[in-house]
């Protein structure tokens, strides 16, 4: 781990070049701050484990597998890590976090509920490091997003029965899925990020630095 003493410039910072040579291990207040927004996040997905399942089963009413439109928000612990930390494991961790603060806090899902927290930070991980972890705008966010998504349909293939449903549903959904995943978690996480940046919060960070500068 980096000592908080190594400062925010030179783990994050750019040279003068445009390069960016910077330290990917974590500082303490990337631990502290990481921790913060996974149990904010929690907080979010326990609201949403109420208002997103009623809209999950209402859309499913209507079309076996539109449900999927409904899930984004509770794949956005691991977009908004990602893009706050900017380092290996952030994306994993506040998603993890955070669906284990809904699961002791009474996610109807119970313990089910931290296998997807994991499933979908790997996603978001994922699509993160083919980057490098040096790609953090409005795009790679809302791929971030549908990758979360997609992590969530492969575990649920087999956790949820999904992979004994017909070929229409597991098509729908996850095309809603990745819809749900790109909009609410990617883009409503990049979003939200650039806001919490414009308040000072993230001052530590690369992306507070960067709305200075902007």
């Amino acid at each position: 781990m980096n000592s908080v003493s190594h400062g925010a410039s030179v783990n994050d910072g750019a040279t003068a070049n445009g390069a960016a040579p910077r330290k990917l291990n974590w500082r303490v207040v990337d631990i502290v701050v990481a921790s913060v927004l996974g149990v904010a996040c929690g907080f979010v997905f326990l609201a949403w484990n109420t208002v997103g399942y009623a809209w999950f089963e209402a859309m499913d009413a209507l079309t076996p597998g539109l449900g999927g439109i409904a899930t984004g928000i509770w794949l956005i612990g691991g977009v908004i890590g990602g893009l706050v930390i900017r380092k290996p494991g952030a994306a994993l961790y506040v998603e993890l976090l955070a669906a284990i603060v809904s699961a002791v806090l009474g996610s109807q899902w119970g313990p089910s509920t931290v296998y997807s927290g994991i499933a979908q930070g790997i996603g978001v991980e994922i699509v993160l490091a083919i980057f490098l972890y040096r790609r953090f705008g409005l795009s790679i966010a809302m791929l971030g997003g549908m990758a979360a998504g997609w992590g969530a349909f492969v575990l649920e293939l087999f956790t949820s029965g999904n992979l004994g449903k017909t070929l229409q549903f597991n098509i729908i959904y996850l095309v809603t899925l990745s819809i749900s995943g790109a909009v609410l978690a990617g883009a409503v996480g990049y979003f939200v990020v650039q806001a919490l940046a414009k308040t000072g919060a993230l001052d530590r960070f690369a992306v507070g630095r960067e709305q200075h500068r902007a």
